[in-house]
């Protein structure tokens, strides 16, 4: 199978094969971007709308609750010994719960010349366009995804169904630049 094996570490050479993964930088920057490889932009960048809000707020909740709690352990008597580093312990387990969650505020795909880039909360994976078989969202699915040969896909969070229009929008034009660098594959996606 070329370019088939998952889980490569991917290198600074600009290598491009479907199922390398990396860590991201965390560069946040919307438009046009040069890509990790240094020689094509991005055309398109999407990101959810409203889970970024859900996720902040739960974060903040589970954080402030936690330290809220670590504040109140001395509060009063119940019978047991709760000391500074308990306090602090149950504040950092709270601040790390938030943290967690707060990856799921991260997805984001991009596309252009290179391919398509996907970001979803832990895992970075850039697809070239030659693997990419169809980009469709499933009825009753709650993201989109990247269909690729044998039956294998690439969930893509960022486009997300709670967004309606919006994720209406990003797919056409994810769509749009299929057609453009994939003329070969011209049927529309059933499933979408």
């Amino acid at each position: 199978m070329s370019g088939a094996a998952g889980g490569q570490e991917r290198s600074d050479s600009g290598d491009e094969h479907r199922g390398q993964e990396r860590s991201d930088s965390g560069d946040e920057h919307r438009g046009q971007e040069r890509s990790d490889s240094g020689d094509a932009t991005w055309e398109l960048e999407v990101k959810p709308h409203l889970t970024p809000y859900f996720v902040y707020g739960a974060a903040f909740l589970i954080a402030a609750a936690h330290i809220g709690v670590g504040f109140l352990l001395k509060v009063g008597s119940s019978g047991v010994v709760f000391r500074t580093a308990d306090q602090v312990g149950i504040a950092l387990v709270g601040v790390t719960i938030a943290s967690v969650t707060l990856l799921l505020a991260r997805p984001r795909l991009r596309a252009g010349a290179a391919g398509i880039s996907v970001r979803n909360a832990l895992v970075y994976k850039l697809i070239p366009w030659s693997d990419v078989v169809d980009v469709s969202f499933p009825r009753s699915a709650r993201w989109a995804r990247i269909d690729l040969a044998d039956d294998e896909y690439t969930a893509v969070m960022a486009i997300q169904a709670v967004d309606k229009d919006r994720a209406v929008q990003a797919m056409d034009r994810l769509r749009e630049l299929m057609e453009r660098y994939r003329p070969d594959i011209n049927s529309p996606s059933a499933s979408s």
